[in-house]
């Protein structure tokens, strides 16, 4: 490794902004010196049409929507005044219930302080505010989050078992946009199942965020929910953190919510910047085009060296995955466009997969997150002059020197401390460089088809096995290889998915299906399926 050529790379390409306490270190992706230049003609496009995105142009052409959420940080800049308004209210309203919450103004069905927050909903709906909860947590919790983020049984019970005793103390919020979310609504049903074996009105404890005229606002509205709170259909869900699916848990839980916003607010409006060394998050998006060759397919490992930021990587999975994997651009032409997001922390992962970053296929390019602030206060000297803190920044450092040495691309984004304000920044740093690298290979980064074609796949399985139920349940007793069951129910070219319902449905009480294992022979085809 050339450490002079580093060094004076490192010198010229640096941003720093003392203001938002953040720095970009792009020395180490491999672009040459005339790439700003040869990419300006693109760059300049990409800044036309974020400004158009921001105006309120139709930017998600599939849905016919707006994507406004920029507006929810700075809502004087929203295209509607009537939208500015609704933003400002949300806003002020999040914050009128969390403090008449904290101060006890409204309690549980029993009388007592809410101390616990129930948070159900998934992907973005979860994401965000848990990466942001986790990050922010403390001992000084003011309500203690938990969250149910699946349509797993035992995942549930998991949750459930921390509040059984605590249940009047908790007070459930359930995210779902479209109010007919099949793994939010599982969750809730079970939930308020669970307030019902302790004879509590789950009504009493519950709060809603969806939007207006849903399934869901139309159940709390019938069953009198505690509050209400809206979502729009501007905002996508993994990019609604800072609308109330995130502040109002996050405030809940005693976390600053203006600081929060005022840093996504300042850094959307540097990288409004059209002097592209000026603007972060298109030098960030620009390193994601050089290293991808502008055509996708690599994985980003992300490295954020620090505990709290540990679900940074599963955040920014959704965020990054599901807009930029994309089959057709905004043309009709199929590019297969996509970025595989990995990561836990460092240095953890210099003990797990490193070793083949360095040595195995070189099909990646890591973005490390330096935290300068090691802790509140002084850390004790272990050993060699040194503190916990300073081993792990010296880890960040020798595992970026080893890459570079392996001719490994990397980028490093060096934040002051984890504070509410260096996250806002986080989160709009992240969100305006998928806005610009869409723009740049020419997506649509504000849909998801393909995530409802799986939705669609579940509800065909649930009907299939409604189906297989039904005619066992009418032919008590009476035994059924899979042939012979997919005849009668006309599903003979559904005989592997029969089979994997049939054993779900032997493994779990209360179906009272049965099952002969066939002896003779290794063909699970043979078996025999009966209902008592």
């Amino acid at each position: 490794m050339d450490k002079k050529k580093y060094g004076d790379r490192f010198s010229r390409y640096l941003f720093i902004d003392e203001e938002l306490g953040l720095q970009l270190d792009i020395s180490r992706i491999k672009f040459t010196d005339s790439f700003f230049k040869d990419m300006e003609p693109k760059m300049k496009l990409a800044y036309t049409r974020m400004q158009e995105l921001e105006k309120g142009a139709i930017s998600n052409p599939d849905e016919n929507r707006m994507v406004g959420h920029y507006w929810l940080r700075n809502p004087e800049i929203a295209p509607d005044r009537s939208i500015a308004v609704e933003i400002s209210q949300t806003i002020e309203s999040v914050k009128r219930f969390t403090k008449d919450i904290h101060m006890g103004k409204i309690r549980g069905e029993k009388g007592r302080l809410f101390e616990n927050l129930l948070v159900i909903g998934i992907g973005g709906s979860s994401l965000g505010p848990r990466f942001i909860a986790e990050a922010l947590g403390s001992d000084r919790n003011i309500l203690q989050p938990y969250f149910l983020d699946n349509t797993d049984p035992d995942g549930i019970d998991r949750v459930l078992s921390h509040l059984e005793d605590e249940l009047d103390k908790t007070l459930v919020i359930v995210v779902s946009k479209s109010g007919g979310t099949i793994e939010t609504r599982n969750s809730m049903e079970e939930v308020k199942y669970f307030y019902s074996l302790k004879n509590l009105n789950f009504a009493k404890h519950a709060i809603s965020i969806t939007q207006p005229g849903s399934l869901l606002a139309s159940i709390s509205r019938k069953e009198e929910w505690l509050m209400g709170f809206p979502m729009w259909d501007w905002i996508g869900g993994r990019t609604s953190v800072l609308s109330a699916v995130g502040i109002l848990p996050l405030a809940l839980q005693g976390i600053n919510i203006d600081l929060l916003l005022e840093g996504a607010k300042r850094c959307d409006e540097l990288t409004r910047k059209e002097n592209t060394s000026e603007n972060p998050s298109a030098l960030l998006a620009l390193m994601w085009y050089t290293s991808t060759g502008g055509q996708g397919g690599k994985q980003m490992v992300m490295l954020p060296y620090k505990d709290r930021l540990e679900l940074l990587a599963k955040y920014l999975q959704q965020l990054i995955m599901e807009s930029l994997g994309k089959e057709l651009d905004l043309d009709g032409k199929v590019v297969r466009q996509g970025i595989a997001v990995l990561g836990n922390k460092g240095s953890t992962d210099q003990h797990s997969y490193l070793q083949q970053l360095l040595e195995g296929p070189d099909n990646f390019f890591v973005t490390f997150i330096e935290v300068l602030q090691d802790r509140e206060g002084i850390s004790p000297i272990i050993a060699e002059k040194s503190t916990s803190g300073d081993y792990l920044h010296a880890f960040l450092l020798g595992t970026r020197e080893a890459l570079t040495t392996k001719g490994r691309e990397s980028l490093t984004i060096t934040i002051q401390k984890i504070d509410e304000f260096s996250l806002g920044v986080l989160l709009a740093l992240f969100e305006r460089a998928v806005s610009f690298y869409a723009f740049l290979v020419n997506i649509n980064a504000y849909h998801q088809p393909a995530v409802e074609m799986g939705k669609k796949g579940a509800r065909e399985i649930i009907k299939m096995k409604n189906q297989i139920l039904s005619f066992l349940q009418s032919n008590q007793g009476k035994r059924y290889t899979i042939l012979e069951l997919a005849h009668n129910i006309d599903r003979e070219e559904d005989m592997e998915s029969l089979y994997k319902i049939l054993l779900h449905l032997v493994n779990n009480p209360g179906h009272e299906v049965k099952r002969e294992k066939n002896t003779g022979e290794n063909n699970p085809f043979k078996d025999l399926f009966w209902s008592n």
